[in-house]
């Protein structure tokens, strides 16, 4: 079943997620970190434009023409993040944080492609004592049904693309703001730019 669902996907994606790595990880500025929070920001911004460029020139009209920033809190974490597409079956995004965060991936009916753009992201499996470390041009890809806890220590952006079921993905990523932060406000943003 699960070979009859990614082979139907694949028919139908616009993204693939090797091309959407390659594009993350094509500027020269993803091993700069530095202790200059202006030069950070000015890199990190910059990086964050080159790519959504990128993809642009690559998926035209996929690729919404004026995103925007908006907060996302979902699985206990917190963070920023650009939609730049969503649909039925794919979503790709820009999500990071200044401030560093910690909470749980979600288990979903879709696999995540997370490329880390700036800083770090570490992630530990059930039952495992050793955490696994994604840094910039990293690759960080959760297959369907598996869950971990991840952790952004400081200063983390990434590229990510998920692929499958997009709906099913939806209560993780409003329920925070429907059970915690109460933030209207962005709870809207994403509802509105996913429908």
């Amino acid at each position: 079943m699960q070979t009859i669902v990614t082979s139907a996907l694949d028919q139908t994606s616009v993204y693939h997620s090797d091309l959407i790595n390659t594009c993350s990880t094509s500027n020269d500025t993803l091993s700069c970190p530095t202790s200059d929070t202006h030069l950070e920001s000015m890199i990190v911004d910059y990086t964050i434009d080159r790519i959504v460029e990128m993809l642009r020139d690559s998926f035209g009209d996929h690729i919404l023409e004026n995103p925007q920033w908006m907060f996302n809190n979902a699985g206990g974490a917190m963070g920023s993040m650009l939609v730049l597409h969503c649909s039925l079956s794919e979503y790709v995004i820009i999500f990071g944080t200044a401030l560093g965060t910690e909470g749980h991936t979600g288990r979903f009916f879709a696999d995540d492609y997370f490329t880390i753009i700036y800083g770090e992201q570490w992630a530990l499996s059930p039952g495992k004592t050793i955490k696994e470390v994604y840094k910039p041009g990293d690759q960080h890809h959760l297959p369907r049904l598996v869950a971990k806890q991840y952790k952004m220590p400081d200063s983390c952006w990434a590229l990510e693309y998920a692929k499958g079921n997009i709906p099913s993905m939806m209560p993780f990523g409003i329920l925070d703001g429907l059970s915690s932060t109460f933030d209207w406000i962005s709870l809207f943003n994403t509802l509105k730019i996913s429908a």
